[in-house]
């Protein structure tokens, strides 16, 4: 039996029924004869597996190899006029759907994951990007008065660097208003940044048995209830039990909560913590907040390896398309990596796909050739593995 092209090998790691049960959920084929939203979904997946900047670079790249077409999944030639189409009128959710299909499947294989802090509950990051676009060819986009913007809000399991929460909005929307949305795990710890300070929906968590772990803005108003020693050569400065004293902050949260106070001495700079955790040690509490930095790394990542800093469409829903097909790309590479064992990056494994989708080799047999080269590539670079 012939090898799949690669092209191929990964995208059927994706469930093609899953797929179209989403379709058939926003009715996305209904009296479509050519050109459907599986098509769709790989010409878009294509473009973000090979870099490619535009509807013409897509066309002519696949037409290049139009022999190869079938092999690698498509039924149709794909045309820059009907793809442009296609983003523009196809609805986005189907993408989106299919996206947190694949999360799902990515968190059971990374459940198992090493985490640093070697705690046993879940840690989930909550942070928001914004990601710049052109006020003139974006004038939904809403943002500031001279520019248009999104912002992807997400949470991020640090267990394995996986997604579990992906919104967009428009870039005026302030992040604090995703906490509505939140699907709050009991049990589970969420670290956030004091841009989502607000007491009432900080609750929320406490009444659903969560915890969470959030930066205390330089305003708050409280008293000390009862105070904690703390071995201040770890860099603690003190460990507090507080009420809140404003009217409306009492009111919206009257329970205890937690305040510790960290000394970075590398930063000379001082962070204060508030958690409505009162069992884990005032240390490990800031160890959790520091581990937060993993979804800046998330983003950056996401920014410099996936084609979202350019869009093939200008619609709000060709857009939200693309978007959605970068992150479905990076949960494919993701189930990819640890389908297979591949000891490479995500970085190296998207590095080594852009070059070879068109190729007949197994995957494990295409990455076993370029081990050697990304190790010793890596130590002459000397460039950092995130993931």
């Amino acid at each position: 039996m012939a090898t799949p092209t690669v092209f191929a090998q990964v995208l059927g790691l994706g469930h093609r029924e899953t797929f179209r049960r989403c379709v058939e959920r926003y009715h996305g084929d209904v009296g479509v004869i050519h050109f459907g939203c599986h098509d769709q979904w790989l010409a878009m997946a294509f473009a973000q597996l090979t870099f490619r900047e535009s509807l013409r670079d897509v066309e002519s790249s696949l037409s290049a190899r139009a022999e190869l077409l079938y092999q690698m999944g498509f039924r149709s030639q794909v045309r820059r006029s009907t793809l442009a189409d296609a983003n523009e009128l196809r609805d986005w959710r189907i993408f989106a759907d299919w996206a947190q299909s694949l999360i799902r499947r990515a968190r059971k294989l990374y459940a198992d994951e090493p985490f640093a802090l070697e705690l046993d509950q879940t840690v989930y990051a909550l942070d928001a990007t914004v990601i710049d676009l052109c006020l003139s060819l974006f004038p939904w986009a809403h943002f500031r008065a001279t520019k248009a913007a999104i912002k992807l809000h997400t949470l991020l399991d640090l267990r394995g660097s996986i997604p579990t929460f992906l919104s967009l909005t428009e870039g005026a929307v302030h992040e604090i208003n995703i906490l509505d949305d939140l699907p709050i795990e009991p049990g589970a710890i969420y670290v956030m940044d004091r841009g989502y300070m607000d007491f009432k929906r900080l609750a929320r968590f406490t009444q659903a048995g969560a915890y969470f772990v959030i930066r205390a803005k330089s305003n708050l108003r409280s008293y000390v209830n009862a105070s904690r020693p703390v071995d201040r050569q770890t860099g603690l400065r003190c460990d507090q039990s507080i009420r809140l004293r404003g009217h409306y902050s009492k009111k919206d949260y009257p329970d205890l909560l937690r305040r510790i106070r960290f000394l970075d001495s590398e930063r000379k700079h001082s962070l204060v913590f508030l958690t409505n955790h009162f069992t884990l040690p005032a240390l490990k509490i800031a160890e959790i907040y520091k581990a937060r930095w993993q979804i800046e790394l998330f983003f950056r990542w996401i920014k410099q390896h996936l084609r979202i800093r350019s869009f093939i469409g200008t619609s709000d829903n060709a857009v939200r398309v693309q978007i959605w097909s970068a992150i479905s790309t990076y949960l494919l590479v993701a189930i990819l990596k640890k389908t297979h064992g591949l000891p490479q990056s995500l970085h190296e494994i998207l590095q080594v796909l852009s070059v070879t989708p068109f190729e007949k080799v197994t995957i494990n047999e295409l990455f076993a050739k370029r081990s050697i080269l990304f190790d010793t590539t890596e130590q002459q670079n000397n460039i950092p593995n995130l993931f």
